[in-house]
């Protein structure tokens, strides 16, 4: 098995220990992961501005990119799902097809692909989950509690795999965080009081760090924390489950 392994620009340029983590997990559970030097952005900013029409040469690169590999990993839900939903190609698109279709968010590939049952992780810590929208209802990665239906959470029941991990229960389990990529910059001020209610929920509940499968909405609330000289931190779900090697800052 051979993964293209894609990393989202703002995930390489802020948020690079997540990539780091995500390669090493996949490594050590036997994957043989390959990064292709020459990808960028996915196009998702532009296409959720409204100017998906404008998206080809992101589209055209990605497909030069990852096309040929047995899957697609990404450790962030809202790429993936872009990816798997929009990416199209002028002439190649029985190339993009067949990407669509073999692009997984890292729990998801997790979960349903490699079928881990178990890890190698310590993480003696209490956590808060935050499921992200892109995740939850667009991925499905878990179920949204308003349903009663039998629940289910891939994110979730990797972290119960890590020693040491305490998932805190929170009030809203399913709430939005308000960043919603384009959203937060359009709608600031809405956008900044879910995150406050989203981190709020987190620091009601006993929750020493809040991670998630997404970074998008992990950035969001850290910004939040900062402001409000908050000791919560946030980890993106790969550095727990690869086993952290050092305190978090």
């Amino acid at each position: 098995m051979k993964v293209g392994l894609f990393i989202p620009c703002y995930v390489d340029q802020f948020y690079p220990k997540a990539a780091i983590a995500t390669l090493e997990l996949l490594e050590k559970l036997g994957v043989e992961v390959d990064y292709p030097a020459q990808q960028t952005c996915c196009g998702q900013p532009m296409a959720n501005s409204g100017y998906e029409h404008l998206t080809g040469g992101c589209n055209e690169l990605f497909v030069d990119n990852f096309a040929g590999y047995d899957y697609v990993v990404s450790p962030s839900g809202s790429c993936a799902l872009h990816i798997k939903e929009h990416l199209h190609s002028h002439d190649k698109e029985e190339a993009a097809t067949g990407i669509r279709n073999k692009i997984y968010e890292l729990t998801e590939f997790l979960t349903d692909v490699l079928k881990v049952e178990k890890l190698d992780a310590r993480f003696p810590h209490r956590v808060g989950l935050h499921q992200s929208c892109h995740g939850q209802r667009g991925l499905k990665l878990a179920q949204m509690t308003e349903l009663t239906a039998e629940p289910y959470s891939k994110p979730g029941s990797l972290l119960n795999m890590v020693d040491g991990v305490e998932l805190v229960t929170l009030n809203r389990a399913d709430e939005c965080c308000g960043f919603g990529g384009t959203f937060c910059v359009a709608e600031e001020a809405v956008s900044a009081k879910m995150g406050k209610d989203r981190v709020a929920d987190h620091e009601k509940n006993g929750a020493e760090y809040i991670t998630a499968a997404d970074l998008s909405c992990l950035m969001h609330m850290e910004g939040i924390l900062k402001r409000q000289k908050s000791n919560v931190k946030v980890i993106h779900i790969a550095e727990i489950l690869n086993g952290v090697k050092e305190t978090v800052a």
